[in-house]
């Protein structure tokens, strides 16, 4: 198959139990284009890895593909994990894993917004990172770890797909651009985890607050957010007169609009301004970009 890399396609067809000799291949996410070397006139190929519009992958039951690490392997590993991908409605405060519990899934939204939360004796809990549809949670598991001490809720409600542990940790012994991405969104979710630590630590709730719905608007994609001032004041751990406080202050600026359990931004450059540095300094490790250069790096 001139002008495309023949081995990603190859490398995973062992998993499904196809056998390599006599295949015909087709053009899938990663191309080699063939240039012309003027030094010595040889051709040499440039590796493209493209990411791939919401929408043009499905999985077996014919449910379109809107997570973004699932939109960005070749071709050739997406058909490993195409099988394993199962369609779930996910509604508002689902809990997805519990914790302490044994961890059976990993989950990549399509829509929503998770969040990741610890949980301490008396029931006290504070929110330590959100994921959208530019990750995936089921971490621990994909390390070979059985448990995990955070509670995976959904925030927003959503839908995506379900891929059983065990099934996620065969398939990357044969999909190495898959294993890189969730290793490196692994450890950019831990830097968010950090950064958050010390925000929740040391910066006002209105400037919390302010980062965090900038979070939420980046994963979800819409300037409305369904949320209670109860559900906003556990996720930042701090008392519901506090959020209330905070986000009034907020709407008098005319920066959002909250209304009927729904928080509306209406300005976006003016909450940029109240947000503290530690929205900056996430969303600078949380750009496509960072998570794979090689998706625009030509």
């Amino acid at each position: 198959m001139p002008g495309y890399g023949r081995r990603f396609f190859r490398a995973c067809l062992p998993c499904a139990g196809i056998p390599t000799r006599g295949i015909i291949y087709p053009s899938f996410a990663c191309r080699l284009d063939r240039q012309l070397n003027p030094i010595n006139g040889r051709i040499v190929a440039h590796q493209h890895l493209q990411f791939l519009p919401a929408g043009e992958r499905t999985n077996s039951t014919g449910k379109a593909i809107k997570n973004r690490i699932l939109l960005s392997i070749p071709d050739s590993e997406y058909r490993c994990i195409r099988p394993h991908l199962e369609f779930v409605d996910l509604p508002h405060h689902l809990k997805l894993h519990e914790p302490h519990q044994s961890m059976q899934f990993a989950h990549f939204l399509n829509e929503g917004l998770i969040s990741l939360v610890v949980v301490l004796n008396g029931g006290k809990t504070v929110e330590a990172g959100i994921v959208g549809r530019e990750g995936f949670v089921g971490i621990p598991a994909i390390a070979g770890l059985s448990r995990s001490p955070l509670l995976e809720v959904m925030q927003i409600a959503g839908d995506g797909f379900r891929v059983p542990a065990s099934a996620l940790r065969d398939i990357l012994r044969s999909a190495p651009e898959l294993n890189r991405l969730l290793q490196r969104y692994a450890v950019i979710l831990g830097l968010q985890v950090a950064q958050t630590a010390g925000c929740n630590r040391l910066h006002g709730i209105e400037q919390r607050l302010a980062r965090w719905l900038l979070m939420a608007q980046d994963r979800v994609d819409s300037e409305i957010l369904p949320l209670t001032h109860d559900f906003l004041a556990t996720m930042l751990g701090t008392d519901r007169p506090s959020v209330t406080l905070a986000a009034g202050i907020l709407q008098k600026n005319q920066i959002i609009e909250y209304n009927r359990g729904a928080v509306r931004i209406l300005n976006r450059g003016e909450l940029e301004k109240v947000a503290c540095e530690c929205y900056a300094i996430i969303q600078q490790y949380s750009d496509v970009n960072e998570l794979s250069p090689s998706l625009t790096q030509s």
